[in-house]
């Protein structure tokens, strides 16, 4: 999970928000401060111009060694089309025919009722802790929609007033650290859910006028 904010990212400018809920993957790069080798591998395989490359590269190597399947492999468009249509649809992700198997459609429903249960549990917490008494903050909880990588999750406060996305403090990130994905719900379980589903985007909204007083006082003593 990459909590993603202004202190968390090399290009902040990505953050721009005309409508939300605002949506990163298919519109922007997001790259993390710090980020080690196998973080910046899985965020390199989300570019399909490289992944385009790597699947034709074998036809490439074999034009090479052979030379007399040089010509032939040129004026083969249709079997690189195949090649590119069998990775982007059958090994990255998963088949429309598959996507009920995934997981039970009642086992994903429990999911997705813990996964609103913990966003709203930690918009009260940050709403609380901002002293916030109007407008509708998101949690925007987005995946990557390629199935045999690891999952890619992006998390994200967004505020209807402006609307923007909130630069979230040390204290605001770590109760999204501890808030999300809590129990029987992993990264991973909700890539399953997502995928069964084919949707990729989670968005649950909290009033920030919804903040009970007890609330407010645990923020303040906190």
């Amino acid at each position: 999970m990459l909590i993603v904010t202004h202190d968390t990212i090399r290009n902040p400018s990505v953050l721009k928000v005309r409508q939300l809920p605002r949506k990163f993957f298919g519109r922007a790069t997001v790259w993390p401060r710090g980020m080690g080798p196998g973080l910046f591998l899985r965020i390199i395989v989300e570019f399909q111009i490289l992944r385009y490359f790597l699947t034709l590269t074998p036809l490439v190597v074999v034009a090479l060694i052979w030379n007399g399947a040089a010509l032939p492999l040129s004026q083969a468009p249709v079997l690189m089309l195949i090649l590119i249509w069998w990775l982007e649809t059958r090994v990255l992700r998963v088949p429309a025919s598959r996507r009920a198997r995934l997981i039970d459609p009642a086992a994903a429903d429990r999911g997705l009722d813990a996964l609103r249960a913990q966003a709203r549990a930690a918009l009260t917490r940050i709403a609380a802790h901002r002293g916030l008494k109007q407008g509708e903050l998101h949690l925007v909880i987005e995946q990557s929609d390629l199935w045999t990588a690891s999952p890619l999750t992006y998390v994200s406060v967004q505020w209807d007033k402006g609307p923007e996305v909130l630069s979230l403090t040390p204290t605001e990130m770590q109760i999204l650290r501890d808030g999300l994905f809590q129990g029987d719900l992993s990264e991973r379980r909700l890539q399953r859910i997502n995928q069964s589903q084919n949707q990729f985007l989670r968005d649950i909204t909290f009033d920030a006028r919804g903040v009970s007083a007890h609330a407010r006082l645990a923020a303040a003593l906190g």
